[in-house]
C-alpha cells in the first residue's frame, strides 16, 4: 500500500481524525475544508469520521464545505476538496454532551486511522482532540493518544513534544513522562526514560526537522534542580547521568538545568528543544507562549502523527454561535507540519 500515500506522486495524503463526536472536531473539520477550498493546502486531505455527523455539524455553524466520499480500496483521489472515511458513531450526538456509548466507535476510529498509517495509506495522521475520562467511563483504559499509538504499533517508547512559537526560532517542549499522576513522577523519571527520551529527541530532531546537530536542554526535576542534592537526588543520581551518556554517544545536550530559568526566552533561544521531566513542568510554559498555534508531535513512532494543543472545548461545542467562532489554528498548524515532515520523510526514504 505504499504508493498510496501520495497523490499523483507529489502530494502527501492527510488523515485527520475528528476526535470526540460531541467536542468542536467536527467543527473544526468543516473549517479546515473551507480554508481548504480557499487556499489549499499541500495534500490530498481525508477526515475520519461519521459523514453524517460531520455534513450536520457544518451546516449548524454556517458552513458548506466540499466533501467527498473517499475509497479506501482503491485510493483513487477525487475531483476536489476534503474527503471523508466514514465511520460511524452509534448513538446520536448531542453537541456538549459526549456520550460513553460512542466511545468504542472514537476508539475504532482511532484504530483505523493509525493501522492505515502504519500500512501506507496515509502519508501522516493528524488528530483532534478526544475526551479521555468518557472512554475511561465506557471501561476503556486511554491515558491519551500518545501512548495508544505507541501501544498499537508495538512501539517502545515514544516521546510527546509541542511546538509553538512565532519566527524561525520555535519552542519546542519535549517530556519524559506524559500522562501520569504528579506523585507518580519521581519513580519514572529513571536513567534508562531519561536516555531513551534523548536519544529519541536528537534521532527525531535530525530526521523529520533537518537539524543535523540539535541541542537539547534538559531540566531538573526538583526546584533549582535540586540545589545540589538538597532538594532531591535525582538530578545526582539519575538525570545527570543520562546527560553525560547522551553526550558520549555525540548528542548536544545540556543539563540538569533549573526548570524556572531555563525557559526565560533568551536561554530556551539557544536550544533547538527543551526536555521536561513532566507534563506541568514545560507544556504550560510552551501553551501561555502559543496556545491556539501550538502543534503535539508524537517523535518515535513509524509514522508522522500530529495534533491540536486544545482539548474538546465542550462549552464550545454545545453553542452553536461560539462553535462557529472555533479557533481553527492549530488544527492548521498540525496539518501544514504534518505535510512538512511527511515530505521530509518521503524524502529520506528516496
Amino acid at each position: 500500500m505504499t504508493g498510496a500515500t501520495t497523490d499523483q506522486g507529489s502530494r502527501p495524503t492527510i488523515a485527520v481524525t475528528v476526535g470526540e463526536p460531541a467536542g468542536i472536531g467536527p467543527e473544526l473539520a468543516a473549517l479546515l475544508a473551507l480554508r481548504h477550498r480557499e487556499h489549499a493546502f499541500a495534500a490530498r486531505l481525508v477526515i475520519v469520521g461519521d459523514r453524517e455527523l460531520l455534513v450536520a455539524r457544518a451546516a449548524r455553524i454556517g458552513a458548506a464545505p466540499r466533501y467527498a466520499d473517499y475509497d479506501p480500496v482503491s485510493f483513487a483521489p477525487t475531483a476536489g476538496g476534503v474527503e471523508i472515511w466514514h465511520q460511524p458513531v452509534a448513538a446520536p450526538v448531542t453537541p456538549g454532551r459526549p456520550d460513553p456509548t460512542n466511545a468504542h466507535a472514537v476508539l475504532a476510529t482511532l484504530e483505523h486511522a493509525a493501522d492505515a498509517c502504519a500500512t501506507g495509506m496515509f502519508s501522516a495522521l493528524v488528530t483532534a482532540p478526544v475526551q479521555k475520562s468518557v472512554l475511561m467511563d465506557a471501561g476503556i483504559p486511554f491515558a491519551g493518544h500518545t501512548e495508544f499509538f505507541a501501544q498499537r504499533t508495538h512501539t517502545p517508547r515514544v516521546v510527546m513534544m509541542l511546538v509553538g512559537g512565532e519566527g524561525a526560532a520555535p519552542l519546542r517542549v519535549a517530556l519524559v513522562t506524559t500522562h501520569i499522576a504528579l506523585k507518580d513522577v519521581p519513580a519514572a523519571i529513571t536513567r534508562e526514560a531519561v536516555e531513551a527520551t534523548l536519544g529519541i529527541v536528537a534521532s527525531e530532531l535530525n530526521a523529520k526537522f533537518a537539524i543535523p546537530s540539535p541541542r537539547i536542554a534538559v531540566c531538573g526535576l526538583n526546584p533549582h534542580s535540586g540545589e545540589g542534592g538538597h532538594l532531591g537526588r535525582e538530578e545526582i543520581d539519575v538525570i545527570a547521568p543520562a546527560v553525560a551518556a547522551a553526550r558520549a554517544r555525540g548528542h548536544a545536550v545540556t543539563g540538569p538545568l533549573p526548570a524556572d530559568t531555563v525557559f526565560v526566552p533568551e536561554i530556551a533561544g539557544c536550544y533547538d528543544a527543551i526536555v521536561a521531566m513532566y507534563h506541568d513542568q514545560g507544556l504550560p510554559v510552551l501553551k501561555a507562549a502559543s496556545f491556539g498555534r501550538g502543534v503535539n508531535v508524537t517523535l518515535g513512532l513509524p509514522f508522522v502523527r500530529t495534533s491540536v494543543d486544545h482539548g474538546t472545548a465542550l462549552d464550545l461545542a454545545a453553542d452553536a454561535g461560539k462553535a462557529a467562532g472555533a479557533d481553527p489554528r492549530s488544527l492548521f498548524a498540525a496539518v501544514e507540519l504534518a505535510i512538512e515532515l511527511a515530505h521530509r520523510v518521503a524524502s529520506r526514504r528516496g
